[in-house]
């Protein structure tokens, strides 16, 4: 990665599907149907801890998780919100936001290798898309 221009992860983008660029993050969702996961990335070079970013960032980006947790518990009636910055597989700075029930294919266990990822449609993708869109991010 070029330590001077936000470049996505490669891994990141193979298993993600782009959603959105919000003021500070892209918004991405995994594309594993399984379950409602959307990744918020900060468009910054060479990030890898919250605390990288300056502080106006790190408020920025609990504005951008506040915002997409919310819409998350809303519109997928959640049971649970996992929201966590991991990095031990992509070390890149991402924030993943997982809904979660009690009747879901992990539960109660991680998401993570439990079970084969079911791909987006392009109609869903699409009706994604354009729920977001609606949407005022605050900045």
């Amino acid at each position: 990665m070029n330590n001077n221009v936000f470049e996505l992860a490669p891994e990141l983008e193979r298993d993600s599907l782009w959603l959105a660029d919000w003021p500070l993050c892209q918004l991405r969702v995994q594309n594993d149907a399984n379950y409602p996961w959307f990744i918020l990335v900060p468009r910054r070079a060479a990030m890898v801890e919250i605390i990288d970013l300056t502080q106006d960032e790190q408020g920025q980006l609990w504005r951008e998780s506040a915002f997409l947790s919310e819409f998350l518990k809303s519109e997928f009636n959640a049971k649970k919100l996992n929201v966590a910055a991991l990095g031990n597989m992509v070390p890149q700075l991402h924030v993943h936001h997982i809904v979660r029930y009690e009747n879901d294919i992990a539960w109660p266990a991680p998401v993570w290798g439990k079970a084969p990822a079911k791909v987006y449609s392009e109609a869903a993708l699409l009706q994604l898309k354009h729920k977001l869109s609606l949407l005022t991010v605050p900045a």
